[in-house]
C-alpha cells in the first residue's frame, strides 16, 4: 500500500487534508463524466423497445383466479419471453401469458403460467413476505411508475397465492445480482392476488390500486414495466423486456414500457388506519433464596395517516407509534471490538427508507450509515422509548427528490425526549445519476444536548456498467463542536464477466453521527476488489465465482492498524446449490486491551488466517441445509467456527427449520465456547393467516428466548397480530450479576384498520 502522508498536496497546490482530497476527486470524477453520462442517459431513457399500450376499460374485472372473464379479451397480451438463465436470450421453454388492463383506479394483470410437467410446479410458500417464495415458481412484477429508470415498484406471486412487495431505489444498488443493495423488501402495499394450479402450469390475477403507487401529476403518462418467470425445476428465469445476467429485474433501466395511460384516480388519496393494542406481561426475579414477582396489563390506541399531497408527494402522519409486531432480532455473536448491525425491522421507517439513506451499503458488511433509524426509540440495548408522534413528506417533484422526517421520543430510562429531524434533498441528474444533500439534526428536550450531521453525496453512473458514488459529511455535537470530517468515494464497475470496484473512506478522531451507524472512526480505509463470473459448463457447474480484494486501515497518522486479504471461489450449480471456498490473511494492531466472549485481548500486532467451507444445498427441494466449518488462528491461539442451517417444507401450509453456530476460542488469557442455537417453525392457514414463532438460545448470556406471531390480514391493509415473547435466564451474567433467574413473558393484541378515501 501506498501511504498518503499530511503533507500532500490538495486541489490548489497547497497542503491538503484528507477530506479536502476526496471532494477534489469527486469533481473530477463528476466532470470528466458529465458529458459520458448525459449521453447514456439519454439512451437508457430512449431503450425501451418493448412497448405495451395500455387499455382502459370501464368494468373491473372479478379478482377471482379465472382467466376467463370477458373483459379479458380486449387487453394487451404479452407471450414473447426470453431466458436469461441458463441460455441468456434464448426462448423461453415454458409459455407464459401476461395481459394488462387499468381502470382509473387500479391495475390489473392476469399471469397464465403453462408449465408441460403441471406436477412438477413447486410451490410451497403461502404467506405474505416470506423469503422462500424466491425458491420456488414465481411471478415478478416490476413498475418503473416515474420512468426515471432508477426506483420501483415490484411485486411478486406464487402459485398459491402467496404476496411479497418490495421498493427498489436506485436500480437495486447497480451492483451483483442478487446483492440487493437498494431494495427495501420490508415495504407493504395494499393489492389484491387470486391463483390456483390448473391442469397446464398455474394461473393469478393481480389488482394494484392507483392509490398504492406513486406517480407524476399528469394527464397521460408512461411507466417501465417488465416480467419475469422463474420455473424451478429447471432453474429457468425468463424475462420480457431481456435483463443481461450479470443483473436482475431490478435494472429498471432496461425495462419495457406501458403507455398511454390516462386520466389516473387516487381518489381523495387519504388513508387513516388508527390501532388498538391490548396485552399483560409477567416478570419475575430470583436472587439468592428471595425472589419477585410482577404483573401488569397494557393497552393503548394510535394511528397513522397517510396523505398524498400530489400524485407524486406523500405525507405520513404517527401519532403514539407502536410496534409490537415487529419481529424480534436474530442473535448474534461479536467477536470483534466493533458495534454489530441489526436490521431495522419496524414499518413506519421501512416504508421509503432509502430516500434517507446516505452511506456505504455493502453486502460484506457495513462501512457507514449516515442515517439509521434504529437509533429513534430504540436504546443501544433494544429496549423501547415511547414515540409520541411524527411526520413524514417523501416523493418527487420534476427530478427533485424528497424526504423530511421528524419524530418526538418521550422520557424514558432517565433520559429525557428527543427531537430526530432528518432532511434529504437529491436531484436526477443525467438519467439515471443523483447528487444530494442530507441534515440530521438530535435535540433533547431539556439539557441542550444535540448532535447534527450534514452531508453531501453523489451517484454518478456514466455508463451501464460504470458506477461512480461517495458522501463528504461533517458533525457538530454539543461540547465538541463541528469541524470533524468524514468521507467516501467509490467506483465500481460490473459487465457479464467482471466485478471490479475501489473504495475509499476516510473518518476523523471525532467524527460522531449520533444518529448514524459508523461503528469505527479515526481511520483511513482503501480496498480494491476483483471478481470474476466465467461459466464452464460441465460438471453440473452454472457460473463460478473467483473474487479477491485487499483492504488497508490506516490510522490518521499513516500507520497501518489492520489489513485483510481475501480469497474465495463460489461455484454456483445448475439446480441452485452453491458451494464456498474461502481463505483470508487478516493483520490486527491492537493499541488498547478489548474483551471478547469475556477474555481480554492484549495490546499488540497480530497476524491470524481463517480458511472455510460451505455448502447450501438446492433451496427449493422439500429438506435443505447449509453446511460451513472455519478453522483459524486467533490473535495469537485459536478459533473453529461450525454452523448448520436445514429446513423443510413439510407441506404447503406447514415449514420449520433449525440453525446452530459455534465459535470455539482459544487465546493467551482465556477460551471460551459461543453457543447460538434456533429453531422456527411457520404455519400459514392461508395466505391471509400465518403464524411464526421462534425460539433461541445464546450460550455466551445464557438466555433462551421465544416468539410467536400470529399474523391474520382480514382485509387488504388491515390485520389483527397476536404476538407472544418470552425471555428466559437461569444463571448470572456480567452484565446482571446479582439476578439468578429472570423470566419476562408478553402477551399483545394488536389490530389495525385502514379507512381509505
Amino acid at each position: 500500500m501506498t501511504r498518503i502522508s499530511d503533507g500532500a498536496i490538495g486541489c490548489n497546490g497547497r497542503p491538503r487534508h484528507t477530506w479536502l482530497e476526496l471532494v477534489c476527486r469527486a469533481l473530477a470524477l463528476a466532470a470528466l463524466f458529465t458529458v459520458a453520462g448525459a449521453r447514456v442517459g439519454q439512451a437508457q431513457e430512449a431503450d425501451h423497445v418493448h412497448n405495451m399500450p395500455a387499455v382502459r376499460v370501464a368494468d373491473r374485472p372479478d379478482i377471482d383466479g379465472d382467466l376467463s372473464d370477458a373483459v379479458w379479451e380486449g387487453a394487451a397480451l404479452i407471450d414473447a419471453f426470453v431466458q436469461q438463465e441458463p441460455n441468456e436470450g434464448a426462448p423461453a421453454t415454458e409459455r407464459t401469458e401476461v395481459r394488462v388492463l387499468y381502470t382509473g383506479s387500479s391495475l390489473f394483470l392476469a399471469v397464465h403460467a403453462f408449465d408441460s410437467q403441471p406436477d412438477l410446479v413447486l410451490a410451497t410458500e403461502m404467506r405474505r413476505d416470506g423469503n422462500r417464495i424466491f425458491d420456488e415458481d414465481n411471478f415478478e412484477i416490476i413498475l418503473d411508475t416515474f420512468m426515471d429508470s432508477r426506483s420501483a415498484y415490484m411485486f411478486v406471486v406464487s402459485p398459491l397465492g402467496a404476496q411479497l412487495d418490495q421498493q427498489v431505489f436506485d436500480e437495486g444498488g447497480r451492483d451483483r445480482r442478487g446483492s440487493a443493495l437498494a431494495v427495501n423488501r420490508d415495504w407493504d402495499g395494499v393489492w389484491s392476488v387470486s391463483a390456483h394450479r390448473t391442469d397446464d402450469g398455474w394461473v393469478a390475477e393481480i389488482e394494484i390500486p392507483m392509490v398504492t403507487l406513486r406517480f407524476p401529476d399528469a394527464d397521460t403518462q408512461s411507466w417501465g414495466i417488465n416480467f419475469m418467470r422463474d420455473i424451478r425445476r429447471k432453474n429457468e428465469q425468463v424475462f420480457w423486456a431481456p435483463i443481461p445476467q450479470e443483473f436482475s429485474l431490478t435494472r429498471v433501466s432496461l425495462a419495457g414500457s406501458l403507455t398511454d395511460l390516462q386520466s389516473l384516480d387516487r381518489g381523495m388519496d387519504l388513508r387513516i388506519k388508527p390501532f388498538m393494542t391490548g396485552g399483560g406481561r409477567y416478570q419475575h426475579r430470583s436472587v439468592g433464596n428471595t425472589s419477585s414477582n410482577g404483573t401488569s396489563t397494557n393497552g393503548d390506541i394510535g394511528l397513522d395517516l397517510k396523505y398524498g399531497v400530489t400524485p407524486s408527494l406523500n405525507l405520513d402522519v404517527t401519532v403514539n407509534t407502536d410496534f409490537a409486531q415487529a419481529e424480534v432480532d436474530n442473535e448474534q455473536v461479536n467477536l470483534t471490538r466493533f458495534a454489530l448491525f441489526f436490521p431495522e425491522k419496524r414499518e413506519f421507517f421501512l416504508e421509503n427508507a432509502n430516500q434517507f439513506n446516505v452511506g456505504t451499503p455493502n453486502s460484506l458488511g457495513r462501512i457507514a450509515d449516515l442515517f439509521f433509524s434504529r437509533r429513534i426509540g430504540l436504546t443501544d440495548a433494544g429496549a423501547r422509548v415511547p414515540i409520541l408522534g411524527g411526520g413524514r413528506l417523501t416523493g418527487k417533484v420534476g427530478s427533485n427528490n424528497l424526504a423530511l422526517m421528524s419524530i418526538q421520543t418521550g422520557d424514558a430510562f432517565g433520559d429525557p425526549g428527543e427531537n430526530f429531524t432528518v432532511a434529504r434533498y437529491s436531484r436526477d441528474i443525467f438519467g439515471v445519476s443523483e447528487i444530494g444533500a442530507l441534515l440530521v439534526n438530535k435535540q433533547a428536550s431539556s439539557g441542550g444536548h444535540y448532535n447534527r450531521t450534514f452531508a453531501a453525496n453523489m451517484n454518478l453512473v456514466p455508463t451501464p456498467a460504470l458506477t461512480i458514488d461517495g458522501f463528504i459529511a461533517g458533525t457538530d455535537t454539543r461540547g465538541v463542536g463541528g469541524g470533524e470530517l468524514g468521507g467516501h468515494l467509490r467506483a465500481g464497475w460490473l459487465d457479464q464477466s467482471w466485478r471490479i470496484y475501489a473504495e475509499y473512506e476516510d473518518f476523523g478522531d471525532s467524527f460522531n453521527p449520533e444518529v448514524g451507524f459508523v461503528p469505527r472512526v479515526g481511520m483511513r480505509r482503501s480496498k480494491i476488489h476483483f471478481e470474476r463470473n466465467p461459466r464452464p459448463d460441465f460438471l453440473g457447474i452454472r457460473m463460478m465465482e473467483p473474487m479477491t480484494y485487499i483492504e488497508y486501515i490506516t490510522d490518521r497518522t499513516g500507520r497501518m492498524v489492520t489489513r485483510n486479504w481475501h480469497f474465495m471461489l463460489g461455484t454456483i450449480f445448475d439446480n441452485g446449490a452453491y458451494l464456498v471456498l474461502r481463505h483470508n490473511d487478516h493483520f490486527d494492531r491492537i493499541d488498547d486491551p478489548f474483551r471478547v466472549g469475556g477474555v481480554t485481548v492484549d495490546p499488540g500486532d497480530y497476524r491470524f488466517y481463517d480458511t472455510s467451507v460451505s455448502f447450501n444445498s438446492d433451496q427449493s427441494r422439500r429438506f435443505y441445509y447449509r453446511l460451513n466449518v472455519q478453522p483459524a488462528t486467533f490473535y495469537g491461539g485459536d478459533r473453529t467456527d461450525y454452523s448448520a442451517d436445514i429446513g423443510f417444507r413439510l407441506t404447503s401450509q406447514l415449514a420449520a427449520g433449525a440453525g446452530f453456530s459455534r465459535n470455539d476460542v482459544s487465546i493467551p488469557n482465556g477460551a471460551f465456547v459461543a453457543d447460538i442455537g434456533s429453531f422456527q417453525v411457520d404455519y400459514a392457514f392461508s395466505p391471509a393467516i400465518s403464524l411464526r414463532s421462534l425460539t433461541q438460545y445464546n450460550s455466551l448470556s445464557e438466555q433462551w428466548s421465544t416468539s410467536a406471531r400470529l399474523r391474520y390480514i382480514f382485509r387488504p391493509g388491515s390485520d389483527i397480530y397476536v404476538v407472544y415473547d418470552e425471555v428466559r435466564r437461569d444463571t448470572p451474567i456480567a452484565v446482571d450479576p446479582f439476578v439468578d433467574e429472570f423470566r419476562d413473558r408478553q402477551l399483545v393484541v394488536k389490530m389495525t384498520y385502514l379507512f381509505s378515501f
